[in-house]
């Protein structure tokens, strides 16, 4: 039987500042982190073990695997210690799946729209890669092929030939991982996958399997909202929690256990609300919104496409637009986080240091975990507020907020 090798040990530096309090593989789609996504796939595919190799928050993950009982026979983890690149952290879970032993290689800060992807290339025989079209091939690995197979992974080319990218799902054997597991590391210092792939491709076949599925790589704090578009196109409707009429449900709703919908609200789908969040009096939940457990959206608050995680607060006469907020945030009366430049040109944002063009004509603002806005704060297109921050009453944010500060200083 097939076993598995799930890649969650990365710290997530492009996404910060979202994982400065979680690690990647803990950002929520539909409110479940990305690592139980994966992990339910891999088990449904009959793999007898999943090896979760973790390093950045190691502690985190191990916390909510346990609180769930899935460490034990079936899922291990196993510490990479030093992140020394994907290749590396492979290398270090083969050692211990043993010699001679089928694996699945998945990376789990991918997220996809048919997760019958995954048992599909567990029912292969032999080498497999997962291939998918994207509109924007330059971002990733580029898949070569000759035939069906694959001839060679090449990283992020400035002229991509084709528009098939490495969807990170791969079948492999752990010998042929081992048996070429001494490689000079990448011009970033890290031993990567994709060059212990290109060594077994260049000896023995591997099968590229061309998937339809929708997918995503969630490597920047936008994906977010992408990864949660997808999973919202497969919702159907279920009001499980309370609700106080008169309220206007329209088009695929899902609402969790314990959950209260306050009067005069108007909910239009697709939306996911999860379990005791609470929502109005007469606030306006647009489509493509995901509000997590413990959340308050309350009188005349307006949410549109965005992605809110556990306990956010936001009580009154607000606007949060095309936005992600992370855990236990609170947004003052009045707090608006604008999604659209005047001269509706797409909005860019910075990514480790560097102004990266998002493709989105609307995108809000990056709120990192225990955030405090006061009353009456304002919030520019693309704008990043790092964790632990507080911004004070009247004040109008155009650049990236640092963690930990008060902005801007108090004159008293």
């Amino acid at each position: 039987m097939t076993k598995a090798i799930l890649l969650a040990a990365g710290e997530g530096t492009r996404l910060r500042p979202v994982t400065e309090t979680r690690p990647k593989s803990m950002i929520p789609v539909l409110c479940k982190p990305l690592l139980e996504w994966h992990l339910k796939a891999l088990l449904r595919s009959g793999v007898e073990t999943i090896y979760v190799v973790v390093s950045y928050m190691k502690d985190y993950i191990g916390r909510y695997l346990e609180a769930r009982g899935l460490l034990g026979s079936r899922v291990k983890l196993i510490d990479q210690g030093e992140p020394r690149g994907t290749g590396d952290a492979v290398i270090k879970a083969s050692e211990a799946v043993g010699h001679g032993e089928d694996v699945l290689v998945v990376y789990s800060d991918i997220f996809l729209s048919d997760w019958n992807t995954v048992p599909e290339v567990a029912s292969r025989n032999g080498n497999v890669i997962v291939g998918v079209k994207s509109s924007n091939p330059r971002e990733y690995g580029i898949l070569y092929m000759k035939g069906s197979f694959l001839e060679k992974v090449v990283e992020k080319p400035e002229a991509p030939e084709t528009d098939i990218v490495n969807a990170g799902i791969y079948k492999l054997n752990t010998s042929d991982i081992l048996e070429n597991a001494n490689l000079t590391p990448s011009p970033r210092g890290e031993i990567e996958l994709t060059d212990i792939v290109n060594r077994i491709a260049s000896r023995k076949p591997i099968t590229v399997l061309l998937s339809s599925t929708e997918w995503i790589d969630v490597g920047k704090p936008w994906h977010i909202i992408e990864a949660n578009k997808i999973a919202l196109r497969g919702i159907e409707t279920s009001l499980k929690g309370r609700i106080i009429e008169p309220v206007r449900v329209v088009g695929r709703v899902f609402i969790d256990e314990d959950s209260t919908i306050y009067p005069y609200t108007t909910i239009e789908g697709p939306v996911y609300i999860g379990r005791k969040a609470e929502i109005g009096p007469n606030a306006y939940i647009r489509p493509w919104s995901v509000i997590c457990d413990n959340s308050k959206i309350g009188f005349s608050v307006e949410v549109k496409e965005s992605v809110l995680f556990e306990n956010v607060h936001s009580h009154h006469l607000s606007y949060i637009g095309d936005s992600v907020i992370c855990e236990d945030v609170n947004l003052g009366a009045g707090t608006v986080l604008a999604n659209l430049r005047f001269d509706e040109k797409t909005v860019k944002m910075s990514v480790k240091g560097v102004l990266v063009d998002t493709g989105r004509r609307k995108l809000g603002a990056i709120i990192g975990a225990n955030v405090k806005t006061g009353v009456n704060v304002s919030v520019m297109p693309g704008v990043k507020i790092g964790s632990g921050s507080w911004i004070l009453p009247g004040t109008v944010v155009y650049r990236d907020v640092p963690s930990n500060v008060i902005y801007p200083r108090s004159p008293h």
